[in-house]
């Protein structure tokens, strides 16, 4: 691919750094490549303790050819954040590739873009998938068509490469993952649920069911909204 590839991630507050630095890491190495890193108005972001600043105006970006949304425990009050919204579905709408990490799906699926499609989201949290007619997929990362979306967090590695392998080419994801020495080994084998010891998995799905009542009452805010629209 040698045009320029316009790929945005728009932020919002709230969100995990990791989510996007780490496809922003793979995708800013590919030739061709240009990143935008926005938010409405392009204000400063807040996320995981780190600041990004000397933002695009999300608002003021007419298109773009990938847009990739992350997740971040500011997912559901950007579910509801008309402005945020807006133009999540309008680059959306003409963009090639509409991608994702982690609850950065549940946004997709909020403003309408994963209609009867399949993707993938963190293992807490997919469940909230099937109320705007989104099949969940368990894999780390989901492709259907043109939507790419990763699973929690640490997937947006594997989903850039994936991503990066099908707008511009194997070769060219294979160089990328070389140069950044991507070839892991974690310490310890329980990343996924099913994988983890039963205490530790019990500990971290208490930690995450403190915040599941408020993002289930708004992702069906955000789902009546969505069927409000389409109405």
């Amino acid at each position: 691919m040698t045009q320029t590839c316009r790929i945005v991630f728009p932020l919002y507050p709230g969100v995990t750094q990791l989510d996007f630095t780490a496809p922003h890491q793979v995708f800013n190495r590919l030739p061709g490549a240009q990143t935008l890193v926005a938010s409405v108005g392009g204000v400063d972001i807040e996320g995981d303790g780190l600041v990004f600043a000397r933002l695009e105006d999300l608002t003021r970006i007419e298109s773009c050819d990938v847009l990739c949304v992350p997740g971040g425990f500011g997912t559901t009050a950007a579910m509801l954040d008309e402005a945020y919204m807006e133009s999540v579905r309008r680059l959306g709408a003409s963009a090639g590739y509409i991608t994702s990490v982690c609850t950065g799906s549940l946004i997709l699926a909020a403003a309408g873009l994963l209609n009867g499609r399949r993707a993938a989201c963190h293992w807490a949290w997919r469940d909230l998938l099937p109320l705007f007619d989104v099949e969940i997929d368990e894999g780390r990362v989901c492709r259907d068509g043109n939507v790419i979306t990763g699973g929690g967090v640490t997937a947006g590695l594997d989903f850039a490469l994936v991503a990066a392998a099908e707008i511009f080419g194997e070769d060219a994801a294979r160089r990328v993952q070389l140069g950044l020495e991507y070839a892991p080994e974690p310490p310890f084998e329980g990343g996924r649920p099913e994988l983890a010891p039963p205490h530790i998995r019990d500990q971290v799905q208490k930690m995450m069911d403190a915040a599941l009542a408020e993002r289930r009452a708004g992702a069906l805010e955000a789902a009546r909204r969505l069927k409000a629209r389409a109405a």
